[in-house]
């Protein structure tokens, strides 16, 4: 059964203006989270405890307000899940069954739990209402020299070894390389003359092959213009033949016409007539007779 005080929230909310970020204290820092839940229900760990090695949590305290019917039955867990584990590290639950909605403020101890058990936290309904206006707090502490490498000063700090030199270069000598002694082997004068031979072949047959391509274009120029020269003589041949016939002029006069009709109207031809009718119907009748 939850009970509801009149002075608790405004006693929580002193103690929660009053509560330092950070307070040092021997050479522990002591301190306390802003509202977990400022953005809802749900909320992340990593997001609301600083990530500092050597972190325990020590208390939780809360205050949230419930609307509900008195007569609903409801459950509220504020709790936060267990990170190397099955189930919940912490869970805080309120019973409101048969209780109307009101504001509750609670301060519970958890006795130092290290930050890596630490996992998501939430508040839960369960029943008939819902939650408002939640505010989740959690106060820490922490040794900085925990981790006695993190800062020079800590007691223990232990200077890290500087890293050896690098290792000299390794020189290379060019000369002592295979491939090198290789190729600057002095070359044997008989293999000189013999591609200095086959150098001189290959460019007196080039010679040869560039002197029969210049014979073989000059040979075809030499076509190609007597058989334009012959194309000329012909056409010009054709014109002196041709020519009288074009020049040739043919006397002659003009014909005047001699048929003169008579009148402008000219008379149907009535024999036609009867003849076009008289074919029309005879090519009616053998139509007719193919469907007879």
């Amino acid at each position: 059964m939850v009970k509801v005080s009149t002075t608790k929230p405004r006693v929580l909310a002193l103690l929660l203006g009053c509560l330092p970020c950070y307070s040092l204290s021997s050479e522990m820092v002591y301190g306390s989270t802003a509202n977990a839940a400022f953005f809802g229900l749900n909320w992340v760990m990593s997001n609301v405890l600083p990530q500092q090695a050597g972190l325990e949590v020590g208390t939780v305290i809360y205050r949230y307000t419930t609307v509900k019917d008195e007569s609903a039955d409801m459950l509220v867990h504020v709790q936060n899940e267990n990170a190397l584990g099955n189930g919940y590290i912490f869970r805080e639950t309120d019973d409101w069954s048969g209780q109307p909605g009101n504001t509750i403020s609670k301060i519970v101890p958890v006795n130092n739990i290290p930050i890596g058990f630490w996992g998501n936290g939430s508040i839960e309904v369960e029943g008939e209402g819902q939650v408002v206006d939640p505010n989740v707090i959690y106060t820490y502490k922490y040794d900085p020299c925990f981790d006695a490498q993190s800062d020079p000063s800590c007691p223990g700090y232990i200077p890290p070894i500087p890293d050896p030199p690098p290792p000299p270069p390794e020189v290379y000598n060019a000369l002592d390389d295979e491939a090198v002694q290789e190729a600057t082997e002095e070359t044997d004068p008989e293999l000189y003359d013999r591609d200095n031979r086959r150098r001189r072949e290959e460019r007196a047959e080039e010679g040869k092959r560039l002197e029969r391509g210049l014979a073989a274009a000059e040979n075809a120029l030499n076509i190609s213009s007597e058989l334009a020269q012959d194309f000329m003589i012909d056409l010009l041949a054709n014109e002196a033949r041709f020519n009288p016939y074009f020049v040739q002029t043919i006397p002659g006069g003009v014909y005047t016409e001699t048929v003169a009709l008579p009148t402008k109207d000219i008379p149907d031809n009535g024999r036609a007539l009867r003849n076009n009718l008289a074919q029309q119907l005879l090519h009616e009748q053998m139509v007719e007779a193919q469907y007879e």
